[in-house]
């Protein structure tokens, strides 16, 4: 019976390029979607830009233009860098879209009307000098825990969220000035009281989540949840629907989770799939997928469940949170302030988009820290693409290709290679879905490797000479086994197994055993993969 898929990809900050730690968190969720698309299942995958908040707005004062130009910018800068990565989102959405406004609005309204928020009226932070009320990210400070320098909301060097009451020594970003405080209203959301569910959720996917979604969701329920604003004093963002908060917009860690529903919903009504029932928490078929980076797993271990039980629409809560660890650049943390970073176009600019993606689940950051450097991911790609998968299917292609004028004569497969490649795509298959993406490389080179090992002990260059038959078996066997890489690999390596596939005319990839008969007439046979100077860099 096919499944039901979910996949919510993080919603990256519209305020600069993508840089790799982005792109390490995010394509867990491409290859997860292109791995169910070929086990035949019904997948919804959406992500999109966050186009609102004061990360927005501080960059448009530093450049002098309005927060939406800024935002319009980079969402199609993400466009253009997912497609050129080779991600395929059923939609990748924006928080800027009227669709996604205007849901966000009636679940905000539904959220009140159900209790869970409610307003408040207390002291606020307040910059005399500028006149205006300061978000948490025009704050900064001492933090109380550490000592380091601090915004509002997080501090920049022991990375602890906080609240902006509990920053020392708080001074306006904008113009250094220290700040006041003066009365204010907010709107707030009743968070404390989902606790014993949050900590049900935690209890019953200790299998399915990620060691650090574990643990970070546990830290910050035993921290002591408290109400969170819901609204937020800035002029860019989503309208609240309520009378007397025209000067305010829905605080962006609410309605940038729930753009997993309102694009979700947009992608069901493409498909024709009734997304109420998709996604209720009864379908037995169904399984959401959760992709994002260290830094988000409260959003979504703690505030989006929250946020889907007090709708009352009974929508399961997330199912599997693959979240990643943080890529270090040169082991050194990445830092867009000292300049020590990398974004996905500059890698795009020297290496294929396969070898970035190979090179960001053989290296991904699933358990730990990583560092990346190109002079790693040039060692990656010679030793791996070049090496070992580039081999396997050059030294067969190729051979055919100018000794039997690309025809291959139909051969007997070796019953053993046959019953390695069936098992073959259960064990990868299985750790692709819970998020076991590494091992489930390896796997799969530990399968092409496996083929080069039979190559070169049946000796085919010695076998077209001595006895036909058995050259023919050696060799159609070996075609056997790179029709099936093709298949295990289109999910890691769109682009290769695409060349592969058009050489022997193989049809779509599945995520099952591909059978071959009859003789086979190749395509023009290339390079799967230029190996690249390691002098380079």
């Amino acid at each position: 019976m096919k499944k039901d898929i979910f996949i919510g990809g993080a919603w990256p900050y519209a305020n600069y390029y993508l840089h790799v730690g982005h792109l390490a968190a995010l394509l867990p969720g491409d290859v997860l979607a292109k791995y169910y698309r070929q086990n035949g299942d019904n997948v919804i995958y959406v992500s999109g830009s966050d186009c609102h908040g004061t990360p927005i707005t501080e960059r448009a004062k530093k450049e002098n233009i309005s927060p939406e130009q800024i935002a319009s910018h980079y969402h199609e800068e993400f466009v253009k860098t997912f497609n050129n990565i080779g991600f395929e989102y059923d939609k990748y959405s924006n928080t800027s879209s009227l669709e996604h406004k205007k849901m966000v609005q009636e679940y905000f309204l539904r959220l009140i009307k159900n209790g869970y928020i409610y307003e408040k009226e207390e002291f606020y932070d307040y910059c005399e000098t500028c006149n205006t009320f300061l978000s948490d990210r025009e704050i900064i400070g001492t933090c109380p825990i550490c000592g380091g320098k601090s915004t509002g909301d997080q501090c920049d060097e022991c990375l602890a969220y906080l609240d902006s009451n509990e920053v020392l020594d708080k001074n306006c970003k904008t113009c250094g000035n220290s700040t006041t405080k003066k009365n204010n209203k907010h709107l707030y959301f009743k968070l404390p009281v989902f606790e014993k569910v949050l900590q049900e959720l935690i209890y019953l996917n200790k299998d399915k989540w990620r060691r650090n979604a574990l643990g970070e969701a546990q830290k910050y329920i035993d921290m002591g949840l408290v109400d969170r604003a819901a609204t937020r004093q800035i002029d860019w963002g989503v309208e609240i629907p309520v009378a007397g908060y025209e000067d305010k917009r829905i605080y962006v860690w609410i309605e940038a989770v729930l753009g997993y529903l309102t694009a979700g919903r947009q992608v069901a009504l493409e498909k024709g799939i009734n997304f109420d029932e998709f996604m209720n928490e009864n379908n037995v078929n169904l399984r959401t997928y959760y992709t994002h980076g260290k830094d988000n797993i409260p959003f979504h271990t703690t505030i989006f469940p929250a946020l889907l039980k007090g709708l009352n629409i009974n929508y399961r809560l997330p199912d599997y949170i693959i979240s990643s660890a943080y890529v270090n650049l040169n082991d050194e943390k990445m830092s867009k302030s000292t300049g020590n970073l990398i974004t996905v176009n500059e890698l795009l600019d020297e290496f294929v988009s396969d070898t970035v993606r190979f090179y960001f689940v053989f290296n991904g950051p699933e358990l730990k820290d990583t560092t990346c450097s190109k002079e790693d991911i040039i060692q990656v790609h010679n030793k791996f693409l070049v090496g070992v998968l580039g081999n396997f299917v050059n030294r067969n292609l190729s051979f055919i290709a100018k000794k039997f004028d690309s025809k291959i004569t139909e051969g007997v497969i070796d019953p053993k290679i046959k019953e390695l490649t069936e098992k073959e795509f259960k064990i990868v298959g299985d750790l692709i879905e819970i998020g076991e993406f590494k091992m489930a490389l390896n796997n799969i080179l530990e399968y092409i490797s496996t083929g080069n090992k039979y190559y070169d002990e049946k000796q085919p260059w010695l076998q077209v000479k001595n006895d036909l038959k058995a050259f023919n078996d050696t060799t159609y066997t070996c075609i056997y086994m790179i029709a099936n890489i093709v298949n295990l690999i289109a999910p890691i390596l769109p682009n290769a197994a695409g060349k592969i596939k058009a050489m022997l005319n193989l049809p779509d990839h599945v995520w099952k055993e591909t059978t071959i008969t009859g003789d086979i007439i190749l395509n023009e046979v290339s390079l799967l993969f230029d190996k690249i100077d390691d002098k380079k860099n």
